[in-house]
């Protein structure tokens, strides 16, 4: 993808390159009545592009750098939940021993017919 950018930006050169070799000649811009700027044509072109392009360039630059901290804020709020808490390990002692304090589990927790009522 590196490349396909750097070609387009090496042909815009070389076009405006050979835009301006072959129209430098002076031409004159009224901005007000009483005020004339006289230019050459390249620079005017120039200076338009960039009127153009650095605006958008900038919402580009700040809408991206947006959705990046967006994105980095998300994946670290879901790391802090996906990441479970540390339990604490069990002691040699309590690993070698059965748990004597816990009743036994029933065969069958659910009871198969409800009673009625009478």
């Amino acid at each position: 993808m590196q490349i396909v950018r750097t070609i387009v930006w090496v042909l815009l050169l070389f076009s405006l390159l050979a835009f301006s070799f072959f129209n430098w000649k002076p031409v004159e811009v009224q901005i007000w009545s009483n005020l004339v700027l006289e230019t050459k044509l390249p620079a005017l072109v120039i200076i338009s592009f960039l009127l153009g392009l650095v605006p958008m360039w900038l919402l580009h630059r700040a809408s991206k750098w947006r959705a990046s901290r967006r994105i980095n804020a998300l994946e670290a709020a879901t790391t802090r939940l996906a990441t479970p808490s540390p339990t604490p390990a069990p002691t040699a002692e309590a690993a070698s021993s059965p748990k004597k304090d816990l009743p036994p589990e029933p065969a069958n927790p659910i009871d198969p017919e409800p009673t009625k009522p009478a």
